[in-house]
Formats: structure tokens, sequence, C-alpha cells
């Protein structure tokens, strides 16, 4: 038993350790990923200690002093996913329909043919702006209906998991469909026009994930997350970001993102809203995400009823408010974290500046 409980307990360092190296490889980023489970294993494991062991031995104390640390190391990194922790985004007290905005964010799954029951959703909360990742052209066809109540929208159907929808209530403008990494995998940009003619800067992402299928490491998902946040870091406008980021809202790079961009997480101070696996409820990770300027206040954001995808779709409902963007702010990153960024970029020979900027001249 003593040997079984050391032998866990040093994969469970090994786990706590390994994403300290900021190592690009998958194995190493997928160590982000499981913060909670291995946080549920290490308070196994120390109740394991107390019960079968003398705590007051030196190999036992040792083996709970490892696990306690480690404990406390990974709840650091998912407490602010909890009604723990103080909520960076203000609930909105804004009523007026015109001011608000949204968004329904859906991974589709490009095999899955359960069409109608997106529809459903988009008919039954009516949001004025429908995102949709691994849409290929069987999606589009499906989604069509739609247009007659959102008769604006973005086209990208592909067959190679990277296909990307926009349908809109409101008027998109300065449409763009850009491959700012990788060649095969898109981003949509463009500017939303309010019912109060205000403008918002729209990015929708869905970069690759590091996976031993796709990408070995993590540094094209990084690169594109990084230009997004430092372009977006430059301006004054309202700006939502949203997507299937294939990363957790907790780990190292969506921190960066966070920090180098100055957008809020609404998340923050009221749970994870773990939008995947679909299928398997212990294996659970916040992955599709939407990020906002501080001239947002949150009316409700709600993980929706699965579609038949290995994702479940996320309903945020936003206020625009910005008479309130002074009581808001989010995480600040120093100068290392923009010389990592930087790194990050430059190693993929991307930029902040080939990320377009909708919306710049109004």
């Amino acid at each position: 038993m003593f040997t079984i409980l050391t032998f866990f307990t040093v994969l469970m360092l090994l786990a706590t350790l390994l994403p300290l190296s900021r190592h690009p490889h998958w194995i190493v980023r997928s160590m982000d990923f499981p913060r909670l489970q291995l946080s549920i294993l290490a308070t196994m494991l120390l109740i394991a200690d107390m019960v079968f062991f003398d705590i007051h031995m030196l190999s036992t104390l040792l083996l709970a002093v490892i696990t306690t640390l480690c404990l406390i190391w990974q709840l650091s990194w998912i407490l602010p996913y909890t009604f723990l922790f103080p909520k960076e985004v203000k609930t909105s007290t804004e009523f007026n329909v015109d001011n608000q905005l949204s968004i329904i964010t859906s991974n589709v799954l490009t095999p899955n043919r359960n069409a109608e029951a997106l529809i459903q959703l988009v008919n039954e909360h009516k949001p004025d702006v429908l995102v949709t990742l691994e849409s290929d052209q069987w999606w589009q066809d499906k989604l069509k209906v739609l247009e007659a109540e959102m008769p604006y929208s973005i086209k990208c159907p592909l067959d190679n998991l990277y296909g990307m929808h926009v349908y809109s209530r409101l008027p998109l403008g300065e449409q763009q469909v850009c491959y700012l990494v990788e060649k095969d995998v898109p981003s949509i940009h463009a500017t939303l026009t309010l019912r109060t003619t205000d403008h918002i800067r729209m990015h929708f992402l869905h970069p690759a994930p590091p996976s031993p299928t796709e990408n070995i490491e993590s540094a094209q998902r990084d690169a594109e997350l990084v230009i997004v946040a430092r372009s977006v870091a430059d301006s004054d406008q309202p700006v939502i970001v949203t997507g299937d980021l294939n990363d957790v809202a907790w780990s190292a790079t969506t921190r960066l993102f966070r920090k180098i961009s100055g957008l809020l997480d609404p998340r923050v101070g009221r749970g994870a809203f773990n939008t995947f696996h679909a299928d398997y409820s212990f294996m659970r990770w916040p992955l599709d995400h939407l990020f906002h300027s501080q001239h947002f206040t949150l009316q409700h954001i709600q993980r929706l009823p699965s579609i038949g995808s290995d994702h479940f779709p996320l309903l945020t409902r936003l206020s625009f408010t910005p008479s309130q963007s002074t009581q808001q702010q989010g995480i600040d990153g120093g100068g290392s974290e923009h010389e990592w960024a930087k790194d990050i970029s430059a190693e993929q020979n991307v930029n902040k500046h080939d990320v377009p900027k909708p919306g710049e001249a109004q």
C-alpha cells in the first residue's frame, strides 16, 4: 500500500511541476487541463495517508506534505472559477434591451448531424449572434433557415474540423476571414453594430489544439492567442473575443492572453462552465470562451444542453455599459509576461499587425 501511495504521489508531483516549465509539448501543456481532477486525486491521497499509515512517521509525513503542497497549488488555479472568488465582471443592472448583446458559441463537431437541436436552442434563446465552430458545408446548408431572422452572416465552411460561421441579427461590417498562424485554420474578424449604433470589435477564434493527432506542440495555438491579445490591447474600442480556444480557462497561456489583452472573463467568481467533453462528466473543462473589454457587464452566462457534439454550447448575455468601465479590472501582466508573449509570436513568425482591426476608423 505504501508503494502504491508513493507511486501516485510522485505522479501527482510530476503533473504539478510539468506545466511550470512552459514547454510547448502537448504532454506538458495537457497537464494544465485536469487541475480539478488532480485536486480530487490529491485529496484522496491525503485521506489514504491518514487512514492507512501513522502520520507521525517521517515517510508518511513527507508524502502528506508533498501532496498537500500539490493540492494547494492546483486549487489556486481553479479557485477563481468558483463562487468563492470575487467576480471580475459586474452583474449588469442595465435593462434597456438596446444595450444588450447575447451570443451563443457552439462547437458543433463536424460529423454530428443533429442540426435541429442547435436550431431549437437558437429559436428558444434568440441570441443576437450565433458562432459555430467545426461547421462544414452540410452545417451551412442546415443553418440557412436561421437567416430569415439572422440576416447578417460570415461563412467559412471547411471539412477539416476548422470551419466557422457567424450568424447575426445585428449588422456585421468590415468582415475578414484570416489564417493568422496556420494556413488551414481560419479566424473571423468583424465589427458588430449594436441597436444603440455603437460598434463592437469582434474576433472569433478556433486555434488548433496541442495533441498527438494534430500539433505536437501548443506553439501555433499560443501564437494565435498572443497576437490577438497584443492587438486588442492597443485598442480603446469595445472588444469581444470568443470561440473554442482549445485551452482551459485557468491555463498559463489563457492567463497570459488575459494579462496582455486586458480583457475580462465573466466566469471568474461565477463558475467554470465546462463545455468539453459533453459525453464524459469526469473529464470536463472550459474550452469555449468569451472575453470582453471593460465596456460590458454581465446579464447572464449559461451552459446550454447538448446538441450531440462533444462540446456544449455556451450562451452569454452582456450589457453595453461603458460608464462602468472604470469599476472593472482584469489581471495585469508584468514585463516578463510581455517578453514571453513576444517570444511566442516571434517563434511562429507572426505579430499583432497580422490581426485585423475592424472598426478602428469608426
